[in-house]
């Protein structure tokens, strides 16, 4: 059975392009339902060619997509899916993006640069996307982007009752890599009761994922420091502020992010690295190569399912992140 039908002819269809189906199955087993049948494969030239074996007319269709490597591909499948369902007479097409591609360009820093971030939602709607599902986006401003609802899920609530319930919080500090993500860093403090220090960085804007540490604001000695951020992506940001809390006395670090992108070098920078366990979500697959004991995998199925059927049933998805820690 691939849909759940309520009253009158309402009727939910789950989908998953090919870039991580685990997950898409993952919330296929919350939602009860199965992934709708789909023949999807590329021809010689790159093209893509998607058609799904059952019908779709009527029904609210709801797409799983996660921007992985190569994302690239993977948005333009997502946006053929959609176009798919829309010529197929669907209802409704919600498009569940766990993590969005482009989203670190959200705004213009220096002249003659895009802003991806808004391409992105435009593509999505010119498809025929109603409605998105996202987590944790890099910029708040990106909800704005799309012309239509954008339920902005949070990772939060599941990262910091696991982390509440292994570390001593008498002696947590909850730290932002940067200046950039202290208010994300807040959130953290107030539902772990933590105090706050802060990585001060800066960047070199030529070169890409170069990053020098310069200090730390705050009393991190003796301290189990909790890095958080929404993405670790090569790993020298967040690496290089953890040297930089153990060269302040930290006991521990630990590292927190809802999107492993972890791209080369992440691997060998992961390994090295003196940070006792690496936390992340599943809305990117984990590399073959980081099977490492200290990354911890924590799953996002049971947020989005529940998301999903409240989307479906018209009920609210704010209240799906009410409650402590």
């Amino acid at each position: 059975m691939t849909g759940i039908k309520t009253t009158g002819e309402k009727k939910l269809m789950l989908f998953s392009g090919r870039a991580f189906p685990a997950l898409a199955e993952e919330v296929a087993h919350e939602l009860g339902v199965g992934l709708v049948p789909t023949t999807a494969y590329d021809f010689a030239n790159g093209e893509i060619y998607v058609r799904y074996q059952e019908s779709v007319r009527g029904a609210d269709c709801f797409l799983i997509q996660s921007h992985t490597t190569p994302i690239n591909k993977w948005i333009m499948e997502q946006l053929i899916m959609i176009d798919t369902m829309k010529r197929a007479s669907a209802r409704s097409v919600s498009v569940i993006i766990p993590f969005y591609g482009y989203g670190r360009q959200d705004k213009k820093h220096r002249g003659r640069e895009p802003i991806s971030a808004r391409l992105m939602a435009d593509l999505m709607k010119t498809a025929g996307a109603d409605r998105i599902l996202s987590v944790d986006l890099h910029a708040d401003q990106v909800q704005g982007y799309f012309d239509g609802p954008v339920d902005h899920l949070f990772a939060l609530p599941l990262l910091t009752k696991y982390i509440g319930s292994r570390v001593d919080r008498d002696k947590l500090t909850v730290v932002s890599p940067d200046a950039g993500r202290v208010r994300v860093a807040d959130r953290w403090c107030d539902k772990l009761g933590a105090p706050l220090a802060i990585v001060h960085k800066r960047r070199d804007p030529d070169v890409a994922n170069q990053v020098s540490v310069h200090e730390v604001v705050g009393d991190v000695r003796g301290r189990v420091c909790v890095l958080v951020d929404d993405m670790v992506d090569t790993g020298g940001t967040i690496c290089a502020a953890a040297d930089a809390l153990f060269a302040n006395g930290a006991e521990d670090v630990i590292v927190a992010a809802t999107h492993g992108i972890l791209s080369d070098p992440a691997a060998e920078r992961l390994k090295n690295s003196r940070v006792s366990e690496f936390i992340f979500t599943n809305s990117l697959p984990t590399p073959d190569e980081l099977n490492l004991d200290k990354i911890t995998v924590l799953s996002l199925a049971p947020t989005i399912g529940r998301a999903v059927r409240e989307v479906f049933e018209d009920g609210s998805v704010t209240s799906l992140f009410e409650g402590d820690a």
